[in-house]
């Protein structure tokens, strides 16, 4: 059995989620349920978790999954839209050149809120770009880069490429004649090309943040 609050916050949740595709924050939770913290509200989601009606996922700001409804309880009609700042929390890994090769994970593990709109199926996590090898790509030493893991790319998409197991590199890749082309956006920069067995894809990039200073 559940509690009155507990039915009202699983409700609220699962409206929320189809009406929008992403739960409520814990202010518009405990706003609607006119609690007075949200300390209140961690108790009610711990307590829907514990009783399997709900799930918190990794790496969202707001990390809630609907798993089942009691019988008999209903959404109602879609509420408000949550506001246009909404964000989720994908990993922000360290630090990848855009220019020589670098490790690609240089900075301990730390979590960056980026747009929704930026983030499509998978799993996603963020890089800081050391380097000036893609400035004709639109991509400034200092920028974020918004990568999609994947092991697989297309001709001409901006990957970011793991070279020899060890380094890795922000590039255009191409495959053509046996070997791998990881070219760079600007012309400074040479084309290197390397045996399919030495290069892995890690991710295709997907979007791009910058901070004006």
């Amino acid at each position: 059995m559940l509690t009155k609050k507990q039915r009202d916050l699983l409700l609220l949740i699962d409206t929320r989620i189809h009406a929008v595709g992403v739960p409520p924050s814990y202010d518009e939770m405990k706003d609607e349920l006119g609690l007075a913290s949200k300390s209140g509200i961690h108790r009610l989601i711990t307590a829907l978790e514990e009783r399997g009606f709900v799930r918190r996922l990794p790496n969202k700001a707001r990390a809630l999954e609907v798993i089942k409804m009691p019988e008999g309880l209903q959404r109602d009609e879609p509420l408000a839209p949550i506001p246009a700042n909404d964000s989720f929390e994908i990993p922000f890994v360290g630090k990848i050149a855009a220019g020589l090769p670098i490790s690609a994970i240089e900075d301990s593990y730390n979590l960056m809120a980026v747009p929704p709109s930026m983030l499509g199926n998978g799993d996603h996590y963020a890089l800081e770009i050391e380097g000036e090898s893609m400035t004709g790509a639109g991509i400034m030493d200092g920028d974020v880069v918004v990568v999609r893991k994947t092991n697989t790319a297309r001709n001409n998409e901006i990957v970011v490429a793991l070279v020899d197991q060890e380094e890795a590199t922000l590039k255009r890749i191409y495959t053509r004649d046996g070997m791998v082309e990881l070219i760079a956006d600007n012309p400074d920069f040479p084309t290197r090309s390397f045996g399919p067995d030495r290069v892995e894809v890690q991710g295709v990039l997907v979007g791009l943040v910058r901070n004006y200073q």
